[in-house]
């Protein structure tokens, strides 16, 4: 599709802002109004449109991708996209170590407790570290708080969450990129870990760095939609 508008700007709701093409208002993909909690979201994804010459990328719309998923998905059915979200503790990658006499499991305690142990203080939660693949079910009292620390986040968070959530394996990376003053870099080599250890090990293929460096950008730009929605 070629650009079909000259002219983007903002426009101030009740309730929020509003991205305009040519005076009229963005709808999100279930033409539902797509209101954003605050002017520096809204001004965002009004570059998103600004960038775009001659035929619009849907793929460069990682900021809108993620209001609408909040408006259209995370709002209305908040239940189960915490329900999505919290399964990712159940079975966070961050509790699934190498056997202790395996080099990896030094470069994953090393990288990776300091993750965890902050998730449990913050949180104030208790995670189960496993050696293996053997699944084994974190403590009910962990899921329970869990779940109320999502039920505390407004929309426009969880969309954030459940996409950084879901490209590290782990709720544990997807909370600690909600801070105002994490690292992108650094979370995300935590969440490459493995693939980076066996990248020493064996190298890595260009196909396999493309990819990363495509998930890494969603990565960062989820990080940046749930910072400039509280903003």
């Amino acid at each position: 599709m070629k650009r079909f508008y000259k002219a983007v700007s903002l426009a101030e709701t009740g309730n929020g802002w509003q991205v305009m093409l040519d005076g009229r208002a963005v709808k999100t993909v279930s033409k539902a109004a797509q209101v954003t909690p605050t002017r520096a979201l809204a001004e965002a994804l009004a570059a998103e449109w600004e960038r775009q010459e001659g035929e619009i990328d849907p793929a460069s719309f990682p900021l809108r991708d993620l209001a609408d998923y909040a408006i259209d998905i995370a709002a209305p059915t908040r239940s189960t996209v915490i329900a999505a979200i919290l399964r990712f503790a159940e079975s966070d990658t961050l509790c699934y170590r190498a056997d202790p006499d395996n080099a990896l499991f030094d470069r994953q305690t090393q990288v990776w407790e300091p993750l965890v142990t902050a998730a449990e203080a913050s949180l104030q939660v208790q995670f189960v570290r496993v050696s293996g693949v053997i699944h084994r079910a974190q403590p009910a009292a962990t899921l329970v708080r869990l779940e109320a620390a999502l039920g505390e986040l407004d929309g426009f968070t969880l969309a954030a969450l459940h996409t950084l959530a879901s490209l590290a394996a782990s709720l544990i990376i997807g909370m600690a990129a909600l801070a105002p003053d994490a690292d992108a870099e650094t979370l995300w080599q935590a969440a490459e870990l493995e693939e980076i250890w066996q990248a020493e090990l064996w190298g890595r293929d260009a196909e396999a760095e493309e990819r990363s460096a495509r998930r890494f950008a969603t990565f960062k730009a989820a990080m940046a939609f749930a910072g400039l929605a509280k903003a």
